[in-house]
C-alpha cells in the first residue's frame, strides 16, 4: 500500500512512521511521498534523511485552509502518486469537502486526545485544563467534521499528579508515535 504523509512542522509523527517503515514495521505500508503546506517545516529534512522524497506544495494564501487553486495542487500531486492511505501527521489545515471526497476512505488524522474529547486546537492543554485524570491519542478517519470521523483506535495515557503540561505532553507523544505506525501496519494488511 503506497502512503503519503501531509505535516506542518517538526514532523516528529512523521519520523515515527519512517522508522517503523525502515524497521520492517509498517506491514505492506510503504511511504512514497511527504508534502508540506510549509516551506520551512522540518518534516520536509526526514524525507532526504529516510530516502523518500519531500516537498514543500504551496497550498495557497491562507493560513488554515487551502484556496482554490492550492486544493488543486494537492489534490493532483496526491492523485498522480495513487497512494492507498494519506496519513495526517500534524499537518494544520482544515480539509474541505472536496478534498475529502477526492480521497474517501483514504485519509487519517492522528489527534492527541481520546476524541472525541478536546477536538480542535491545543487538545492538550484543553485536557490539561480540564483537570481530567486520563487523556491520550486517537488515531482517526478524516470526514467533514474537524477531528469527528470514524475512530479507528486510541490510546489512553494517565495524567499522574506529578506530571506538568511538558511531561504530559511528552508522554502523548510517545504514545502517538507507538500508535499511529501500528494503525498503519494494520491497515495495510487489508
Amino acid at each position: 500500500m503506497k502512503i503519503v504523509i501531509l505535516g506542518s512542522g517538526r514532523g516528529s509523527n512523521a519520523e515515527a512512521i519512517l522508522r517503523a517503515q525502515a524497521a520492517g514495521l509498517l506491514g505492506r505500508g510503504r511511504v512514497v511521498q511527504v508534502f508540506s503546506d510549509k516551506p520551512e517545516a522540518g518534516i520536509l529534512a526526514l524525507g532526504q534523511k529516510h530516502g523518500v522524497p519531500a516537498v514543500f506544495l504551496d497550498p495557497g494564501p491562507f493560513k488554515t485552509k487551502f484556496d482554490e487553486a492550492g486544493e488543486n495542487r494537492y489534490i493532483e500531486e496526491i492523485s498522480r502518486l495513487e497512494p492507498g492511505l494519506m496519513v495526517l501527521a500534524g499537518f494544520m489545515r482544515i480539509l474541505k469537502p472536496r478534498f475529502i471526497e477526492a480521497f474517501a476512505g483514504k485519509i487519517i488524522n492522528l489527534h492527541p486526545s481520546l476524541l472525541p474529547s478536546f477536538p480542535g486546537l491545543d487538545a492538550i492543554g484543553q485536557a490539561w485544563r480540564r483537570g481530567v485524570k486520563v487523556t491520550g491519542c486517537t488515531v482517526h478517519y478524516v470526514s467533514a467534521e474537524v477531528d469527528g470521523g470514524p475512530i479507528i483506535d486510541q490510546t489512553a495515557v494517565r495524567i499522574e499528579t506529578t506530571d506538568t503540561l511538558e511531561s504530559l505532553s511528552a508522554k502523548i507523544h510517545a504514545a502517538e508515535h507507538a500508535l499511529l505506525p501500528d494503525v498503519i501496519a494494520r491497515l495495510s494488511a487489508h
